[in-house]
């Protein structure tokens, strides 16, 4: 038995280079934590994990998690009550009738679905990203790859790590939303028979409507560890069968539960890598956008997501290279000290960046317009150039594509936002980019003491929400359990910020249409 009274909750999450978990109690607070390090591959022109990449990974997160439980609480973990599984969403796994790989994982990475995007966009006059797994089977159609005469299941990398631990083939609904469009709860239907008819076309022996998993809400049962999986989990034999599973979800709905962004009108904007953000809608949208996504909060809840592929990259080179002078000059300087000296000196650069622009975009941009990447920087000949101008650029070019979004969002849907909540990188030097995003969005923007904890803690709270008997709402049980004493800072626009964000994107543009001329 563990050595501990209070119930136990577990999350682990497949994001891009990290695997963690994250193991809760009843306070709902972390009390261990583990984590693996991994890369994708780039074979045959994709993107992938292989299968054994994915379990070795899982198992040595797991075991990263039981040392940290042995070495901090002084017990060897035997029991869990519950357990969620959370991965990086989108791309295609494909299986046959006995679960076994049919082509190699394609994950949200890869762009060779451009034409596929298209046409699903057309037919269903819905926007399907060329991230999504429809995109990515519809694509494997087109190419008549020869897969699909033997495919039986399609799911996602959270779907398929859950399967193998409870035998359930199901997904939350947030991570389903981004297979496939769902309406009311359900993949839609009619959008389901408009494809169906297409594929009747083809001489496949399986429908469209069924080799998508079973759709479930936040709270549902979705099965319990069984014996093998307790072993796939735990190879030593430690762990015993029997915990309750959440329905997995995918890295967004994980994060909208991190930084208490399920209630309508509440969004959230992870910074790292990329940078997205996530509104919680209270009206239906009205048109279609290219550069809008709609999936849905863990509980079904409709949300606006604006996904932009760049984000931090760049300002990081940058960065090492002020890193480098430092050096040269006999100063030493944590990473720490760099990049908190660099940006608070920032803030005290013009509110328009002096008409100085940053386009630290590594690749494209669909937001954005950007079919390619270079980064580009573009000033005015009578711009003032500064230390402090030139990295205000820097920072306000990370979310500038995610403003030009944004501002479709709110200009032609007229959807409203009563807060954001940010979190990830981007925003760990207090008062500088979560200002300037205040600023952006023209909305408040909270920075939460708890957002860093990330979403291995937004799955372990998915799986104690579905071993809570008080059967709240999501959004009233986070409020009431989870965040009612959260510590927070609070950034309102103002006034000079948004006019000169405003200048910003209006020279930026014009950087964008120099690179798309020098990405000709």
């Amino acid at each position: 038995m563990n050595d501990i009274s209070s119930k136990l909750f577990l999350g682990i999450e497949f994001g891009s280079t990290r695997i963690k978990a994250a193991l809760i109690d009843e306070s709902l607070s972390p009390v261990a934590s583990g984590s693996y390090a991994w890369e994708n591959r780039f074979e045959n022109g994709l993107w992938t994990y292989s299968l054994g990449d994915i379990i070795k990974g899982l198992q040595g997160c797991y075991a990263s998690l039981k040392a940290d439980v042995k070495e901090h609480l002084g017990f060897t973990l035997k029991n869990v009550d519950a357990i969620g599984i959370s991965a990086m969403m989108h791309g295609l796994m494909a299986f046959d009738k006995d679960w076994a790989l049919l082509t190699p994982f394609r994950t949200w990475r890869n762009t060779n679905t451009t034409k596929a995007a298209e046409e699903l966009t057309s037919l269903f006059d819905f926007n399907i990203p060329e991230r999504w797994s429809i995109a990515h089977l519809y694509q494997s159609v087109l190419d008549k790859e020869d897969y699909l005469f033997s495919l039986s299941h399609l799911t996602t990398l959270a779907g398929y790590i859950h399967y193998r631990l409870s035998g359930k083939n199901v997904l939350g609904v947030g991570e389903a939303s981004g297979m496939f469009p769902v309406n009311n709860g359900e993949f839609d239907k009619g959008m389901l028979g408009e494809l169906d008819k297409k594929l009747a076309r083809r001489d496949y022996s399986w429908s469209i409507y069924d080799i998508l998993p079973k759709i479930l809400f936040a709270g549902d049962d979705a099965g319990t560890l069984t014996d093998e999986g307790a072993m796939l989990l735990d190879p030593e034999g430690d762990l015993k069968a029997g915990a309750k599973l959440c329905p997995p979800e995918g890295d967004a709905g994980t994060g909208m539960v991190a930084t208490n962004s399920v209630r309508a009108r509440t969004g959230n904007v992870s910074a790292g890598t990329s940078i997205f953000a996530m509104l919680v809608l209270d009206e239906p949208m009205k048109a279609v956008h290219k550069q809008i996504d709609i999936v849905t909060t863990p509980d079904g809840t409709p949300v606006a997501m604006v996904h932009c592929n760049n984000c931090c990259s760049e300002i990081d080179v940058w960065v090492s290279m002020m890193n480098e002078f430092a050096g040269l000059i006999g100063s030493k300087l944590s990473p720490d000290e760099l990049y908190t000296t660099l940006y608070k000196n920032a803030m005290t650069g013009d509110n328009d960046c002096g008409g100085i622009y940053a386009c630290g975009l590594l690749s494209g941009e669909p937001a954005a317009g950007a079919p390619d990447g270079k980064p580009l920087y573009y000033r005015e000949k009578d711009s003032r150039f500064s230390l402090a101008n030139f990295f205000k650029a820097q920072l306000m070019g990370t979310m500038a594509s995610l403003k030009i979004g944004m501002d479709i969002l709110f200009e032609s849907e007229n959807a409203k936002a009563e807060r954001f909540t940010g979190h990830g990188g981007l925003f760990k030097v207090e008062g500088c980019a979560s200002q300037l995003l205040a600023d952006a969005l023209e909305s408040k923007v909270t920075v939460m003491s708890t957002a860093g904890e990330g979403g291995s803690w937004g799955i372990a709270l998915l799986a104690a929400y579905s071993f809570d008997s008080s059967r709240m709402s999501l959004a009233d049980w986070l409020d009431v359990k989870v965040f009612a004493d959260a510590d927070s800072l609070e950034y309102s626009p103002a006034a000079d910020g948004v006019k000169g964000f405003k200048s910003y994107i209006r020279g930026y543009k014009k950087a964008l249409a120099a690179m798309e001329t020098i990405c000709k």
